[in-house]
Parts: structure tokens; sequence; C-alpha cells
């Protein structure tokens, strides 16, 4: 892209925008000259990434929140904009993988992982949603996962709501096109983030993991935050109600 700062005057809040592939998004975005909101419950690590972000030479804000919680939810939006304006750019990343075989569940754990991956989003988009609307732009990127396609044994909780989160996303995105916003869906596959390190920190389960992956790596963040910055440029705006596999080859098996 010729535009060096193709996000330049838009905001995107991303939230879980304290590590993983949050943090690598929020630098992307960042560098695209995006101003940023940025959501997590861990104050330390949400002041890092920011300071990252921060060097790129954009306005990054953070903002703690609980973001299964309709109350603060609620409260994130005023805050958010007292300080940085109308979003322009929703990310949606924050989510939980609890492993465990489904007679081992608590109900508790379910709804746990279902409140993060799930109700987290329709509270988010609800909240954020309008003050999109009129702008003839707007993006809402909903971090989903291969576990949407394809699933190993443990991933019951996990699978069920990436896989929900697809039809949320297609049908917002047919909901939204009139107003020129659109909604896509990434999603990773095998990622070295802190999610994954029970698997990196085995070595024979790391290694069967590898063994699936065509490319024969692990997934580095970066690679997700360059495709959320381009799903935000202008170049992109024709891409909606779809959903984009970043996964090594794994799903093409």
């Amino acid at each position: 892209m010729s535009n060096q700062k193709p996000l330049a005057g838009r905001t995107a809040l991303i939230t879980g925008g304290s590590r993983g592939l949050g943090k690598a998004m929020a630098s992307a975005l960042a560098e695209g000259g995006a101003s940023l909101a940025l959501v997590a419950r861990d104050a330390g690590k949400l002041a890092e990434t920011a300071e990252e972000a921060r060097a790129q030479g954009g306005t990054v804000e953070t903002f703690l929140a609980d973001v299964t919680d309709e109350q603060q939810v609620a409260a994130l939006q005023h805050q958010v904009a007292q300080r940085l304006g109308t979003v322009h750019i929703l990310v949606n990343n924050a989510g939980i993988n609890i492993r465990k075989q489904i007679h081992e569940f608590t109900l508790d754990e379910w709804n746990r992982v279902t409140n993060t991956n799930l109700t987290s989003v329709f509270l988010l988009c609800r909240a954020f949603v309008p003050q999109m609307k009129g702008h003839g732009y707007g993006r809402i990127l909903n971090l989903t996962s291969i576990m949407s396609h394809v699933s190993i044994p443990g991933r019951t909780a996990y699978s069920s709501t990436k896989t929900a989160l697809l039809g949320l996303t297609r049908a917002l995105a047919l909901e939204l096109a009139p107003e020129g916003i659109t909604v896509v869906a990434i999603s990773p596959g095998p990622f070295a983030t802190e999610m994954n390190l029970p698997i990196i920190q085995n070595p024979e389960v790391n290694s069967q993991f590898i063994s699936k992956i065509p490319l024969g790596r692990w997934g580095r963040v970066e690679e997700v935050g360059a495709l959320a910055k381009f799903l935000c440029t202008e170049e992109a705006g024709f891409i909606t109600g779809t959903d984009i596999l970043i996964d090594g080859g794994w799903c093409a098996q």
C-alpha cells in the first residue's frame, strides 16, 4: 500500500489488548496511523503494550475493564468517547480456553468460556456499533479460531463459542453492510501465544502439534497483526461476512 499511514484519523478499540495477538494487532494498527483504545484486565501488561504502540507515533489510551460485564462495558463506552471520541474499528480479541473433557467441566467454567469468547462480543458490538454508523466506514474484526472449523478432544467449550462467533460475524455483516461497516472473522491456527504455553512447554505435545502444521512451525503473532491492519484499510472494503484462516495450512488437510 502506498499510503504509509492508511488508518490515520481512525480510532481502534482492541479487547484483550495487553498480550499475544491483541498486542501484535495494537502495534500493527498504531503503525498504520490509528489511535488506540486498549482494553484488558492486567494493568501492568496493558501499560507495556501501550508504551510499545506509542513508539509507533500514535495516540494510545488504556482502559481496565471486564468485557463480560454489562455495566463495565457501558462505562467503557462512555470513557472511550470522552478520551478518544468515535470508535471506527472494533477488534474483539478477548478470549480464553479451558482444556477439559466435557464431563470434567463445571457449569461455571463453561459459562466463563462462553461469556468471554461470545457474550463479550455481543456486549461490545451493542455498545459501539451505534456510534460507528453514519460515517460510510467501519471495521469489526472478530478473532475466532481454526477450532471453529475443525476441533480436537478437550475443546468442547472453546470450539462451541468460536463456531457461534462465526454465525454472529455473518449475521452482523449483513446487518451493517448498508452502513459501509464490514465485519470479518480471523481464524488463527497455532500461534505462539501465552494461551498456548501449556502445549509449547510440553515437548511431546508441541512436537505433535508442529507435525500437523504443513508449514512446519508455529505462527508469528506479527502475521495476524499485518492481516488485521490490511482488513482495516480502504482496500479491504469489499471483504465482509467471511472468515479468514491464517493457520499454516492446518485446515487444508
